[in-house]
C-alpha cells in the first residue's frame, strides 16, 4: 500500500496531538472492523473553535486523518466544523487508499460526535441543530 507524501506528513509528524484538559467538547469513535479508535477534543468560544487536540489509536492513514481533521477545523465556526465531510480529509491529503476510506469516515464522525458533546453540556439538544 502507497502513502501520499501528505498523508506520510501527517502521519510521522501529527499536527495538535494531545488532550485539552479543559475541553468543552469530546467525542470518540471507533471502527470495530479495523480497531481503529479516535478522541476528539474541542475548545470553544463564541462558537469559534479555538483548539482542537487528538489521540488516535490506529494505522498511519488513521493518525494522518485525525491530524488533517483539527487542522480543517480549527479557527471554524460550529457551523462550518459540522459541514466537514470525509471527503474534505481526503482532498487535503490528496488521496487515500481505498481501503483506508474508513479512516477519514471516522475523522468526520469525531468532530460530530465532540461537536454533540459540547451541545449536551450546554444544555442544548445536538438534534435541534441538523
Amino acid at each position: 500500500m502507497k502513502y501520499s507524501e501528505k498523508v506520510m506528513d501527517h502521519f510521522l509528524n501529527p499536527r495538535n496531538v494531545g488532550e485539552i484538559p479543559d475541553a468543552d467538547g469530546i467525542g470518540e469513535v471507533g471502527n470495530s472492523h479495523c480497531g481503529d479508535i479516535m478522541k476528539m477534543y474541542l475548545k470553544i468560544s463564541g462558537g469559534i473553535i479555538i483548539d482542537a487536540k487528538f489521540k488516535t489509536f490506529g494505522c498511519a492513514a488513521a493518525i494522518a486523518t485525525s491530524s488533517v481533521a483539527t487542522e480543517l477545523i480549527k479557527g471554524k465556526t460550529i457551523g462550518e466544523a459540522l459541514g466537514i465531510t470525509n471527503n474534505d480529509v481526503i482532498n487535503y491529503l490528496g488521496e487515500l487508499p481505498p481501503n483506508k476510506i474508513h479512516c477519514s469516515l471516522l475523522a468526520e464522525q469525531s468532530i460530530k460526535a465532540a461537536i454533540k458533546d459540547y451541545y449536551t453540556k450546554m444544555g442544548v439538544d445536538p438534534i435541534a441543530i441538523n
